[in-house]
């Protein structure tokens, strides 16, 4: 019997159903897929400035060990692992802990605890040049909060003597008692250049800083949480000559926990770190 137009039309209908089902199942899995990653990943990073300059180094953690950029003095062996996880992008993230008693030999018996990333001696900043550094933290939703000195980050005026006074970081990205802050020290005493009680754990936090260390009011400090301009300083960003510090010397950057002891296991992530030296041009 041969079809009638009635039943082509319902037999194309079906057809048109059956397509448009499997394109909705395609659909939510996909839509599936990338809440998937999204919960291991956080949203995706904001793209990286169209600014001239040389790349210094840069470090996606992706290799199952710790590249040359990074000194290994400043946390116990174990503190720091590369896993695969909590990644901001890519396949790999830093992974840090410290734990009650982690005192590295030459601080040790003193109220010090820390694990830090250090960048190597040939990474350091030189002072009147500028320079542009990317880094993705992340600390657990479970992080303590407490009222006890923490770094996460920081730049530190390399000191030529046994010890230099102040010997406080320059710059530092500091949370304690809930709150995180950006200050500046130049003097004996800290400048806050921003702060927040809002809650910033279990995300990533994509931080951009630019700076120049200088005594003179040519130092510079922008920096940048996500898209947000959190900081824009212009004046001293580096100790003048005295108390040990020496004019024209250099700066390295640290990241990880610094902090006094207290009996918590602390952990942070760390990913997509970089570094660009800048033209004055551009800065």
């Amino acid at each position: 019997m041969a079809t009638q137009p009635a039943d082509m039309d319902a037999a194309a209908r079906q057809t048109r159903i059956r397509r448009m089902s499997a394109a909705m199942a395609l659909s939510m899995a996909a839509a599936l897929a990338l809440t998937a990653g999204a919960c291991r990943r956080g949203s995706p990073p904001p793209a990286a400035p169209a600014v001239s300059g040389e790349v210094i180094a840069r470090d996606d953690f992706e290799s199952e060990t710790l590249s040359e950029h990074w000194e290994t003095k400043r946390f116990l062996p174990g503190a720091v692992r590369v896993q695969g996880q909590v990644l901001r992008s890519g396949a790999g993230a830093a992974e840090i802990v410290l734990r009650a008693g982690d005192q590295i030999p030459s601080e040790r018996g003193t109220e010090l605890e820390r694990a830090e990333l250090e960048e190597a001696t040939t990474l350091r900043s030189q002072s009147e040049l500028g320079y542009e550094f990317w880094f993705s933290l992340r600390l657990p939703a479970d992080f303590p909060v407490v009222d006890t000195r923490l770094v996460l980050a920081q730049w530190k005026q390399a000191c030529p003597v046994a010890s230099c006074t102040p010997n406080n970081p320059n710059l530092a990205v500091r949370y304690q008692n809930g709150e995180l802050l950006l200050a500046l020290q130049t003097t004996d005493r800290k400048q806050v250049l921003w702060r927040t009680r809002q809650e910033i754990r279990g995300r990533w936090l994509d931080f951009r800083v630019r700076v120049r260390f200088s005594p003179s009011d040519r130092g510079r400090v922008q920096a940048w949480l996500g898209s947000e301009r959190i900081a824009d300083h212009q004046g001293p960003t580096a100790y003048p000559p005295t108390g040990g510090h020496i004019s024209g010397g250099t700066f390295y950057f640290k990241m990880g926990l610094y902090r006094d002891r207290m009996p918590a296991t602390m952990t942070v992530f760390i990913d997509d770190y970089a570094k660009r030296a800048l033209r004055s041009q551009d800065f």
